[in-house]
């Protein structure tokens, strides 16, 4: 298997794959087919089955695709088994939502500590997630290793505190602000923007 030729949006759905595929183990399916995938996570077979060739011979022809080998697989090749600590910066109104979600019950993502600099905050617990002042951003990325960031700021702070985040070892960052952001090219930005989401669907609504 060559990662390197890995589509991004087969990498985008093969979270998809896994969390389906553990559903379907704990009730008890042992073999399941493209087709009977695809009609459960609403992704054509093809695609499917496009999606799986890049890692080799993972079903027979007639069988389809055994589901306990298929989730070991992608357990590995997802790093399922260990957790992966993150940051948060920015408790605002979405960044406290974030804290309050439980990423354990969904996968291996843990929100460890966050970041804001509303002293009425810090010190204090959202989630169970203590909050720290950002002047401890430094401090506390290193002590706990953190190489993930997620990105609540307000928008005119966002290119300030990615930065800041870049110098002190940070290579991935889930950013919510609607800036785009300047960073070197072992950073890697995922952009999650709910308005340019929200208005796609809209227009794809009108124009259907």
């Amino acid at each position: 298997m060559n990662e390197e030729r890995i589509p991004r949006a087969t990498a985008k759905r093969l979270p998809l794959y896994y969390r389906h595929l553990n559903l379907l183990y704990n009730q008890g399916k042992i073999r399941i087919s493209s087709k009977e995938l695809s009609e459960s996570i609403k992704v054509d077979s093809a695609t499917i089955r496009k999606d799986f060739s890049y890692f080799g011979e993972l079903g027979r022809k007639g069988y389809g695709y055994d589901i306990a080998h298929l989730l070991q697989f992608f357990r590995n090749l997802l790093d399922q088994d260990e957790v992966a600590s993150v940051a948060l910066v920015g408790v605002g109104n979405l960044g406290t939502a974030l804290l309050h979600y439980n990423f354990m019950k969904k996968g291996n993502t843990q929100i460890e500590i966050a970041f804001d600099t509303n002293r009425e905050k810090v010190g204090e617990k959202i989630g169970d997630v203590p909050v720290y002042h950002v002047d401890d951003l430094e401090k506390e990325l290193k002590r706990k290793e953190i190489k993930v960031v997620i990105l609540t700021v307000p928008a005119r702070a966002a290119q300030e505190v990615t930065s800041q985040l870049v110098e002190n070892g940070v290579e991935g960052i889930l950013n919510f602000t609607p800036s785009r952001l300047s960073v070197p090219s072992h950073v890697r930005v995922h952009h999650i923007d709910l308005s340019i989401e929200l208005q796609t669907l809209i227009y794809f609504l009108k124009h259907n």
